[in-house]
This record gives structure tokens, C-alpha cells and sequence, in this order.
């Protein structure tokens, strides 16, 4: 922002002069506009404040480039400032005790908006991105970026209470921030237009949306989620989720499967809070397209809680909160991630090979085509009928697991060095010596969709 010269705002204050009356713009209140219907040069009154900050959010473009200029002293005529537009937006923060105004030149046809504040920032872009969960041909599972991170004591000795099995999901904040999810073709170019929360929102969404709830996925804190179905097979698509219409997080990107994919989701598991994919079971019986604690068979479930308690039985045979068996790792700890490596390994994730058009410097994810009607991992899913491969888990997660726990419980993973690829993605986050972060993609999957190994 810079202070414009004596001489230009003696003409903007001509113009100004003529206008019989200006809108009053209230603190806290979102305003959007349309340079249809509004009159040349439009102003707009601005409250009084000791510090007030003015955003602006440029929603579409017309012909013109408008320019948004402010006055923060009605008696003066020289405090005039300039709000530079940074890929449509733009603010300024000053003092407007004595009232001010915010003249808008060449506005044309395009459409805004304006928020005045005394706090923060008010639009604006989210560093953190959405999560892809994953997709079917149809289908996509996708979380809007981690708020309101959970908060809980440890447990202390000599009460040293773990979680059950079947953990007990906490009440979702009572006031979450507003959430949508706008979904288009890559091929439509979303991505390169104008990138503020009411341009996005002004696209078309594709597909329907099924469910959109709250989901604690992990200690990050709370997401919205959406199980969207009507997507086309085969094709490219670009996500954004808006947060109160006025900040945006994303762009990410995905492919849906191919029209044959036969895997349906598996989401929403309290047991398994991660697990976000698709996995190989029977499709769910109708109404419902995906498979959540509702309706997951119990054959499938009850084993796994049984493993999970058992092991949590064992855990708390050490000493926990008394004893210390590591500087860095409690049984709490342990317990954590000896859920996500058995979540992770209990639900095969199904994958396809990445198509011929992707990047050939991209490393091939770890798949793995298991034997016609047999599972390795996890005896206890149903046979099915059709054939699928699948993405192995990244052995980090073994890995973690074995790090955490006390070393009487056994858990050992296989070396990257003999035989671990036969079963783990290795290599994609550590480096193949185990060095962190210094594997081929240093991550587990990115933000275009691509996934080398399970997280959970």
C-alpha cells in the first residue's frame, strides 16, 4: 500500500463530493457487490475504530481492473491509500478514528467482496491443504483441512487407563467453522482462475454429495468429511474447500478409478479412525455405497477389536507411568501406533497402477496383486470374486510401532535391507537405510493424487 498523491485525491474527492449519499459498511459483516449494479466510482463509508483492517476479495473480473482506494480521515485529504491486489485479494490496516471511506474506481462488471474488521485477517488462503482419503470409479472421500485440535491428559500412574478397542469418538466442536467442497474437472482450468474463496464457490460442483460430517481422522484435530458419488471414471478433478466463504484451502488433485474398480470405501471406523480407502470386501447392500461402523460385517470388525484389546491387556502388564522403558515413548504412545499399523495392515488398501500419461520421473507405488480369493493379511475378510491389487502399507508404520513399544511385546518389522519390500512400500518415505524424510517422495502420498504406500 503507498499514500497516493495530493493531486489525485483532490480528483477522487471531486467525484466523491457528487455522490448524494454512501453505504455504510458494518464491522463483522460480509458484503458482496456486483459492478452491474452499482453506480461509477462506488464509496462506501467505513466505521470508526482505532485499528481497522479492510479485505478485499475479488470474485470475477470483467474487462476493467478496479482500484480500491481508502481514506482513513474524513476531515483530511491527503491519508489516501492504495489496496494492492495480490491474486485477488487485497487489504489495508490503519486507523479510521475519525470514520473514513473506500472509493472504488473502474469497477465495471466485476464482483467483490469487503470485510471490515477490528481483529484479524479476514480472507485469505489456508496453508493447510484438504486430504484425499481415496476414490472409487464413482466415488471420492475427501476431508477438508485439520481445526480445533483435540486436547486430552495422559494417564498417570497408578490409574494408567488406555483407550478401548472400540474407541469413543468426543463430542465434534459445538460451533465448527463453515465448511463446502467444490469439486470440477482438472480439464475445466479451476486451478488457474481466480484463486479467493468466491471465485472458487462461484464453479459449479461436480458430483453429489452423500454424507458430510465431522471426523477426528487423528490428533490433528477435527475435519469436515465428504463422501461424494456421481464423479465420472477415469478422470482428473480439482478440489477446494471453502472455510466461512472467505478462505480457501487447496487446490488438490485426484483421479477416480477405472469404470471396472470393484472396491467400495471403508470410512468413519472408531476403532480405525484413519482408514480411509478402499478396501477389497462384497459392495454393501443397498442404499448405502460404502461401507462405515454401521454396516461393516462383524466377522470383519470383531476379530480386530479382539486383537486390539488383547494387546492392550498385555501393554498394561508393564508398569506404565511408573516405569519408564523410553525417554520419548509412553504406553499410550505405544497403543497408538500399534492401532494404525494394525488398522492399516487388517484393511488392504485396493489401488490401480498409475496411468501412462503420469510424469516418468514418478516412482511406481508399492502394489501387489494377492492370489485369487485369499487375503495374506487378514483371513478374516470374505472371499470375493473379482481380482484387485493392492497398495502395500509403508513400512514406516511398522516401523513407529516398533519404536514406541516396550521391546517385551515383540514387535519386530522386517529390514529394508532383506526382505521388508515383500510386504511394506519401502523406500518412498525413509530412505532404504532408514534415514527419515530421505526416501524417493520423502511422503506417502501428495496433493496430486498420487499414493505410494498405506498410511492408514
Amino acid at each position: 500500500m503507498h499514500t497516493l498523491s495530493r493531486f489525485l485525491w483532490y480528483l477522487i474527492h471531486a467525484t466523491l463530493a457528487q455522490v448524494s449519499a454512501q453505504e455504510s459498511l458494518t464491522l463483522d459483516t460480509l458484503y458482496s457487490f456486483s459492478g452491474a449494479s452499482l453506480s461509477s466510482d462506488p464509496t462506501f463509508s467505513l466505521p470508526q475504530a482505532q485499528q481497522l483492517t479492510v479485505s478485499i476479495a475479488i470474485c470475477s473480473t470483467g474487462t476493467t481492473s478496479p482500484t480500491f482506494l481508502v481514506n482513513n480521515d474524513t476531515a483530511s485529504t491527503t491519508d489516501i491509500f492504495e489496496i494492492q491486489l495480490y491474486s485477488g485479494f487485497g487489504n489495508w490496516t490503519g486507523t479510521t478514528q475519525q470514520g473514513g471511506s473506500l472509493v472504488v474506481q473502474n469497477v465495471g462488471q466485476t464482483s467483490f467482496q469487503v470485510v471490515t474488521s477490528t481483529g484479524a485477517l479476514v480472507h485469505g488462503l489456508i496453508p493447510a491443504l484438504p486430504f484425499l482419503g481415496d476414490t472409487t470409479n464413482t466415488q471420492a472421500l475427501i476431508y477438508s483441512h485439520p481445526f480445533s485440535p483435540t486436547e486430552s491428559s495422559p494417564p498417570t500412574y497408578p490409574n494408567y487407563t488406555l483407550p478401548p478397542a472400540n474407541l469413543s469418538i468426543p463430542s465434534p466442536p459445538s460451533s465448527p467453522p463453515a465448511f463446502s467442497l467444490v469439486i470440477a474437472p482438472t480439464s475445466s482450468g479451476l486451478a488457474s482462475g481466480m484463486q479467493t474463496a468466491c471465485g472458487i464457490n462461484s464453479t459449479s460442483s461436480s458430483g453429489l454429495v452423500v454424507s458430510n460430517d465431522l471426523w477426528l481422522r487423528n490428533n490433528d484435530g477435527w475435519r469436515s468429511q465428504w463422501l461424494i458419488d456421481g464423479l465420472t471414471p477415469s478422470t482428473n478433478y480439482t478440489a477446494y474447500v471453502i472455510q466461512d466463504q472467505v478462505k480457501l484451502s487447496g487446490p488438490i488433485y485426484f483421479t477416480t478409478k477405472s469404470p471396472s474398480f470393484p472396491c467400495p470405501l471403508v470410512h468413519s471406523l472408531p476403532f480405525c479412525p484413519s482408514t480411509s480407502y478402499a478396501v477389497p470386501l462384497l459392495f454393501p447392500q443397498s442404499p448405502a455405497s460404502s461401507y462405515d461402523s454401521s454396516n461393516l460385517p462383524q466377522s470383519v470388525s470383531d476379530p480386530l477389536l479382539q486383537y486390539m484389546t488383547n494387546f492392550t491387556t498385555m501393554l498394561l502388564t508393564f508398569a506404565c507411568g511408573r516405569d519408564l522403558y523410553s525417554p520419548l515413548q509412553t504406553c499410550e504412545s505405544c497403543q497408538e501406533a500399534y492401532r494404525t499399523w494394525l488398522c492399516s495392515v487388517s484393511f488392504p488398501r485396493c489401488a490401480e497402477p498409475p496411468s501412462s500419461s503420469s510424469s516418468p520421473s514418478s516412482p511406481m507405488p508399492a502394489l501387489t496383486l494377492p492370489q485369487s480369493g485369499s487375503n495374506e493379511r487378514n483371513s478374516f475378510l470374505p472371499n470375493v470374486s473379482y481380482s484387485y491389487q493392492t497398495v502395500l502399507p509403508c513400512l514406516e508404520v511398522c516401523s513407529a510401532a516398533d519404536r514406541a513399544c516396550p521391546i517385551f511385546l515383540g514387535m519386530k518389522c522386517p529390514t529394508a535391507r532383506f526382505n521388508a519390500a515383500s510386504s511394506y512400500g519401502v523406500g518412498f518415505i525413509d530412505g532404504k537405510q532408514g534415514v527419515f524424510g530421505s526416501g524417493s517422495t520423502g511422503t506417502a502420498q501428495d496433493r496430486w493424487g498420487n499414493v505410494w504406500c498405506n498410511p492408514s
